[in-house]
């Protein structure tokens, strides 16, 4: 059985898109480790070299798979993909562990 996979959300205090994909996260029951960029530099640099040079946010991975902003999270969502995408992302971390 694949383990669930950590989801990680860079955000900003301010950002309206940050706060929806959050909203979603939360009402499909989806636990997420929330970085905040607000002022750290470092986090964000971190941030930017993880999803390929994106300096917006939200930034979104599962794992170590990157799904992009919150539009992508919303893409995935009405595509009906969303689930499969966590799997295929939790599959992804049990190989990498072995």
């Amino acid at each position: 059985m694949t383990a669930p996979v950590e989801i990680t959300i860079y955000t900003t205090r301010t950002c309206p898109y940050c706060r929806r994909a959050k909203d979603l996260l939360q009402k499909k029951n989806l636990a997420y480790r929330e970085i905040s960029v607000d002022g750290d530099f470092e986090a964000r640099a971190q941030m930017t070299a993880r999803a390929n040079g994106r300096t917006t946010v939200p930034q979104i991975f599962f794992g170590e798979t990157h799904i992009g902003g919150c539009d992508d999270l919303y893409d995935l969502h009405y595509d009906g993909k969303l689930e499969s995408a966590l799997a295929e992302a939790a599959r992804q971390a049990e190989l990498e562990n072995e």
